[in-house]
């Protein structure tokens, strides 16, 4: 009841202002980055969603994490410190893989790509965000299965500006930004971006049993350095080198659903990983020619108090484990594109086209070291020591042909294909004995027709999406075992979708209605093989025969005047496991952290020439934790606000998350973890509760 009170309270306090007497006034136009050409939104044919910067920091969001609730259909899977992992129309990794780096969610950041590696991404001097919703593969290939996270940061500058921004916040919240943009003085064909960015926070969690208030603290650096040189009129060069330093302490689990953790040896969840990318650009006579290089260099430490408790919790029991993770991540991408440009366009107006080459090389290493001890008083023999440590090593190599070509059938109707075949092999090895060389050859695409109005666009598009396959640690060599292997799996999409502008492009609505088919569907499945001992919790990844995924998206902006600006965003989703000869008892139910019903609400208006009033109210229905048990989250609204004033090039806010301080979970797990019974038990991590905070920037 009081979720429904906030939410009609809003939607209340959003429609006194949409049927307010205001002048209509332009909207200012936004392109899509993360495709192979830049377009704008209402001409795609494929449901988006962008976030501008003015979105991102008038809220003070520091994260790409608070920016999911702003999706639909968007979730993440919180386990760690900081969200690595996210779910797009129900599908998606929501927990840290064994053996092969296998994502179903793409995340590039200026076209490098980090998927499987979100915790990267924080906010400071974003120019713009995007959410491609539905498979793509023709555009990405293996890790883009359910769509595709795109971040942009903003580009050097031809002028010089500058801006430095300061938060200070609740929670010990500390943030401190530091951007400079323009020519360089000897070669003004040469421009630069450099961005600085720190924050700290104490966390919102405290260690009863340490007396602390920081052990799942934020301690984050990000740098980053962007060089553009124009060479002539027709060649273009784009550096970039970035650095993030993510020292992020990770206790986060509570055994009573509280905010007080009890753990004795708090784990880490820290993450740094160095950059590289090299953007070449050459026009020719009907053609442009794009090389894209890049390469990142990652070292993580993952480690965490697997008992979450200590020795006062557990007497007369003694128990006490603990685990840790070391784990180095090299990467290796080059890809050709050969796309038609405006000179073909003038002389054959019916054809655009792409062509290209892809080649993706991963080298990871990783070393995992478990302690513990387990004793009964009623037992003589105890307590029970254990130690084990192993090491492993996987390398995977990815190449790819793409193409696509877009045909005008008409001055309105135009056909578009894509295709992609990718060839992928790995190869890995661990100290236990493991060994796996698979290999897949996986082919995806996308057909659609557009139909283009003067003021709308209608489509219809099949996609078919893929990702590779993988293997099962700690099952040994055995060839019967049917569970070792698991193959690729593949979506068929369908969409039909509506983007269409009116009064004067004042109004924008995109509609998008999907279907899809999962073919061999990748389920994961977690089990704990010693009730006794939580390190021996793992994972088993196995083909289910197939899924189903079907809803609908909406999204309509509406910028009433040059004060006001009010949008609705809305995501239905249903989601079935079907035909699963080895698990019938998850067969018609829903598919995890796929809840079927999320929004988000908001405004942006301006009180007068110089203040400003931002809100936005989101909201997800229940939805279930994994497939391994019939658990589920509560449903949950949550609101944001920030009030600010700007003086020329000042602007100072008053920002609130989480305004009415809801209680809600983000992520479960269902094991028993208590001696001495070791029952079942439900385990939710909750999110970040009501936090506030100032914000002062300047922009020169």
């Amino acid at each position: 009841m009081i979720n429904l009170i906030k939410v009609s309270f809003s939607i209340y306090f959003l429609l006194c202002l949409f049927y307010s007497n205001l002048i209509l006034t332009s909207v200012e136009e936004v392109v899509v980055l993360g495709d192979w050409k830049e377009i704008t939104p209402d001409k795609k044919d494929a449901s988006i969603v962008l976030l501008g910067s003015r979105e991102i920091d008038d809220q003070a969001f520091n994260h790409f994490e608070e920016l999911t609730y702003l999706v639909p259909n968007l979730n993440f899977a919180a386990s760690d410190s900081r969200a690595r992992y996210f779910q797009i129309r129900g599908i998606g990794e929501r927990s840290g893989y064994q053996g092969t780096p296998n994502s179903s969610v793409g995340f590039l950041i200026d076209d490098i790509d980090y998927s499987g590696q979100g915790g990267i991404a924080t906010t400071f001097d974003i120019d713009q965000v995007e959410i491609h919703r539905g498979p793509q593969g023709s555009r990405i290939g293996a890790n883009a299965l359910a769509g595709l996270i795109y971040i942009k940061t903003k580009d050097p500058t031809k002028e010089f500006e500058s801006k430095g921004r300061v938060i200070l916040g609740s929670y010990g919240r500390k943030s401190i930004g530091l951007a400079a943009s323009g020519p360089l003085k000897i070669n003004d064909d040469v421009t630069y971006r450099l961005a600085l960015h720190k924050h700290e926070e104490d966390g919102f969690r405290k260690n009863i049993y340490l007396n602390k208030s920081n052990t799942s603290r934020k301690d984050e650096l990000t740098s980053r350095l962007k060089v553009n040189w124009e060479i002539g009129d027709k060649t273009s060069v784009k550096l970039l080198l970035s650095r993030v330093n993510l020292d992020d302490p990770a206790d986060i689990w509570t055994l009573d659903g509280s905010l007080n953790t009890l753990s004795d040896r708090p784990g880490m969840d820290s993450q740094k990983t160095n950059s590289f990318g090299l953007n070449t650009v050459s026009q020719f006579d009907g053609f442009n020619f794009q090389s894209l290089t890049s390469s990142t260099n990652t070292d993580v430490i993952f480690s965490y108090d697997a008992d979450w408790g200590n020795s006062e919790s557990w007497h007369p029991y003694v128990y006490d484990y603990f685990s840790e993770t070391i784990r180095n991540r090299e990467t290796k991408s080059q890809e050709y594109r050969l796309l038609s440009n405006e000179n073909l366009r003038i002389t054959n107006q019916r054809i655009q086209w792409v062509l290209g080459i892809s080649y993706l090389e991963i080298k990871e290493t990783n070393f995992k070291k478990d302690d513990g001890n387990y004793g009964d008083p009623s037992d003589s023999f105890g307590p029970y020591f254990s130690q084990s440590s192993s090491s492993s090593t996987y390398k995977s190599e990815n190449v790819s042909l793409f193409g696509s070509i877009d045909y005008s059938l008409s001055d309105s109707l135009q056909l578009s294909i894509g295709l992609r075949r990718e060839d992928w092999k790995a190869n890995y090895n661990d100290t236990l004995g493991d060994e796996f060389e698979p290999s897949n050859m996986m082919n995806g695409g996308k057909i659609s027709l557009i139909k283009n109005t003067k003021n709308s666009n209608l489509f219809a598009s099949i996609a078919r999406g893929y990702k590779q396959g993988g293997f099962n640690l700690g099952l040994g060599l055995d060839s019967l075992n049917t569970n070792i292997i698991y193959d690729p799996e593949y979506l068929l999409n369908y969409e039909v979708g509506l983007n269409t502008k009116s009064l004067d492009s004042k109004v924008r609505l995109s509609a998008v209605l999907f279907y899809s088919d999962r073919e061999d569907q990748q389920v994961l499945i977690s089990t704990q093989v010693d009730p006794s001992d939580p390190n021996t919790f793992s994972f088993l990844t196995q083909n289910a025969a197939e899924g189903i995924n079907y809803g609908f998206e909406l999204n309509v902006d509406y910028e009433i005047n040059d004060s006001l600006n009010i949008y609705t965003r809305i995501g239905l989703l249903e989601t079935e496991i079907k035909n699963w000869n080895s698990r019938p008892d998850l067969e018609g139910r829903e598919q995890a952290h796929a809840p079927k019903n999320s929004y988000s609400l908001g405004l942006n208006w301006n009180l007068n020439q110089n203040s400003f009033l931002r809100i936005d109210t989101t909201g997800k229905s229940n939805f279930y934790y994994s497939d391994s048990h019939d658990n589920k989250s509560r449903s949950y609204v949550l609101t944001n606000l920030s009030l600010g004033y700007q003086f020329d090039q000042f602007e100072a806010s008053f920002w609130i998350h989480n305004l009415f301080n809801e209680y809600y979970s983000v992520r479960g797990f269902y094991f028993g973890n208590e001696p001495p019974n070791f029952e079942d038990t439900l385990y939710e991590r909750h999110g970040d509760p009501r936090r506030f905070g100032l914000s002062l920037q300047y922009d020169l």
